[in-house]
C-alpha cells in the first residue's frame, strides 16, 4: 500500500527585510523545503493564519491579542527592539508635541506600529491628530500630511534619512516606547493556528525548532547574510548587519512584560480586554498559559 503523502505547514514570510534573518537560514539547512512559504505584508499574513489560510506564521501583536483563543505563540521567536528597531518611524515637520489636530498619515502595512504610534502622541505627547490611512509612500504621505508613520524597508530608509524633502524629524517608534516605559516591545510573534496544534503537534514542533536553529545560524553569520542581502537592497551590506543586530528576535520574559504594558494600555480601546493572554507552546507541543499582566 503506497503511504499518503502529508501536506506540508503552510507557513508566513513577512516579506519586509526585518524577518531575513529568520529565513535565510531555512534555505542552510534544509527546513525550506519541508515548508509552504507564502511572502507578503504582516497585515495580510495575520488575516490569512486568523482566516486559517495559513497554519503558522508570524501575526502582529495586535492581531494576536485580538485572536489569542484561536492561537499559540511559538517560544522564543518573534520581531521586536529594545530600544531603537530603525524601521518603525514617525516621520514629521514639526514636533510630536504639536501634531495635536493635524494631519497624521498612517501607512496601511502594519497595525501595531499605527497603534503604538497612536499610543505615544496621545499619552506621551498628550495630542490627537486627525488621522488617516493611505498606501505606504512618503513622499505622497508628506504632501498631504504633517507627519506620517512608515514601517519595514520605507521606514528604514527614513531611520537613515533618505527622505523627499530637507528638514522632516524622524522619530523611531522603538526608541520612543523604551525611554517612555524602559520596556522592549514586540512588533509581531509567531504563533500557530489552535486547530492546526492539535492535529499536528510534531510538524509545529519541527517547524519551531527550525526557525530557532535558521535565526541562531543567520545572526552567527550575520556579516554574510548582509553582504548577500545588500546585492539585491538598496542598502549597504554594513547598514544591514547593523540593522540585523539592533532588532530583537527573542520571546521571553522581558518581552513579554512589554506586550503586557502594550496590552494594559491599549487594550479597551483595541479589540481585546487589558489583561489579554498570551499563551506559549509547551517543548511537547501542548499550549502553556502565559498571562501578559505579571
Amino acid at each position: 500500500m503506497t503511504a499518503q503523502p502529508r501536506s506540508r505547514p503552510r507557513v508566513g514570510h513577512i516579506q519586509f527585510l526585518n524577518c531575513l534573518p529568520l529565513y535565510w537560514g531555512l534555505a542552510r539547512t534544509g527546513s525550506l523545503l519541508d515548508l509552504t512559504l507564502t511572502k507578503d505584508t504582516p497585515e495580510r499574513l495575520s488575516e490569512q493564519l486568523v482566516n486559517g489560510d495559513l497554519d503558522i506564521a508570524p501575526v502582529t501583536l495586535v492581531e494576536f491579542l485580538r485572536n489569542a483563543d484561536d492561537l499559540v505563540a511559538l517560544p522564543d521567536i518573534a520581531v521586536g527592539c529594545d530600544g531603537a528597531v530603525m524601521s518603525c518611524e514617525i516621520v514629521s515637520r514639526v514636533p510630536l508635541e504639536k501634531l495635536d489636530g493635524a494631519r497624521v498619515a498612517l501607512g496601511s502595512t502594519s497595525r501595531t506600529s499605527v497603534r503604538l504610534a497612536q499610543l505615544l502622541l496621545a499619552e506621551r505627547y498628550g495630542v490627537q491628530p486627525d488621522y488617516y490611512t493611505c498606501p505606504p509612500d512618503l513622499a505622497r504621505m508628506m504632501q498631504e500630511a504633517d507627519a506620517a508613520v512608515v514601517i519595514g524597508d520605507l521606514g528604514l530608509r527614513a531611520y537613515l534619512r533618505a527622505l523627499p524633502e530637507p528638514g522632516l524629524q524622524v522619530h523611531d517608534l522603538g526608541q520612543l516606547w523604551k525611554d517612555w516605559t524602559g520596556l522592549p516591545f514586540v512588533f509581531a510573534i509567531w504563533a500557530t493556528r489552535r486547530d492546526y496544534l492539535e492535529r499536528e503537534p510534531a510538524l509545529v514542533r519541527e517547524v519551531h525548532e527550525a526557525f530557532l536553529a535558521s535565526r541562531d545560524l543567520s545572526l552567527e553569520e550575520v556579516a554574510k547574510v548582509a553582504e548577500q542581502a545588500s546585492r539585491w537592497e538598496p542598502f549597504e551590506a554594513r547598514v544591514l548587519e547593523r540593522y540585523f543586530t539592533t532588532l530583537d528576535f527573542r520571546l521571553g520574559d522581558e518581552q513579554l512584560a512589554g506586550i503586557a504594558e502594550f496590552a494594559r494600555r491599549t487594550g479597551g480601546t483595541t479589540g481585546y480586554p487589558p489583561d489579554a493572554r498570551v499563551e506559549l507552546l509547551r517543548p511537547q507541543g501542548t499550549p502553556q498559559a502565559h498571562w501578559t499582566r505579571p
